[in-house]
């Protein structure tokens, strides 16, 4: 039964849609009806600002991390990636929003911070390194989750691979929209790294 009620919890959790709540309750605006249209951190840096933007992405990961915990902090025998995953569908899938989600990357990240520091480092650090090659925070976060998938295998946990193909593979389908706009060169650039900066130089 406590089981049960923690499942329900994680995604209760991962349902608070933080951007829309911020952006209604601060900036009386739903950052879902501007940008891209999404509830989450790129969008809502895009939309409300770096403040805002900076608490959405601490709020997100904190949804992944804390819903991770959960078993541990009760003593349950349920692993933690799988309420860390039951958050991270209820950020996409959310109750709490009409069911209208974000894209599950920074929950995603506080999933790993929880569970694994060093896979988390090396996972955020590859995205840094796309995110500045590509300027594009939606390219960045799927290659890092494609070199977390494989960094993953290295890790001796079978759980883990488990989880990383399975949140690689939720993520990018959650892209798809991204993804047409990277193949169209209409994607969205963050204001600096080195494909800014070539744009730029261009014009």
């Amino acid at each position: 039964m406590i089981s049960l009620i923690i499942i329900i919890a994680a995604y209760l959790l991962g349902s608070i849609p933080s951007g829309v709540w911020i952006g209604k309750l601060f900036y009386h605006k739903d950052v879902r009806e501007y940008g891209s249209g999404n509830m989450g951190t790129t969008n809502t840096f895009r939309v409300l600002g770096t403040k805002a933007g900076i608490i959405v992405l601490i709020m997100d990961i904190l949804k992944g991390s804390v819903a991770t915990l959960l078993p541990i902090w009760f003593g349950l025998s349920l692993h933690p990636l799988l309420t860390g995953v039951i958050a991270a569908v209820g950020h996409t899938i959310p109750i709490f929003a009409n069911f209208r989600g974000g894209k599950a990357v920074a929950t995603s990240a506080g999933i790993i911070l929880a569970y694994n520091p060093l896979f988390f480092t090396l996972a955020i650090s590859s995205f840094l390194i796309y995110l500045f090659v590509s300027s594009m925070v939606s390219f960045a976060s799927m290659a890092a989750c494609l070199t977390a998938v494989v960094i993953s295998f290295f890790m001796g946990d079978i759980w883990l691979i488990i989880v990383t193909i399975s949140l690689t593979s939720y993520i990018i389908y959650r892209h798809r929209a991204n993804i047409q706009r990277i193949k169209d060169g209409t994607e969205s650039l963050v204001p600096f790294g080195l494909r800014y900066n070539k744009q730029k130089d261009s014009k």
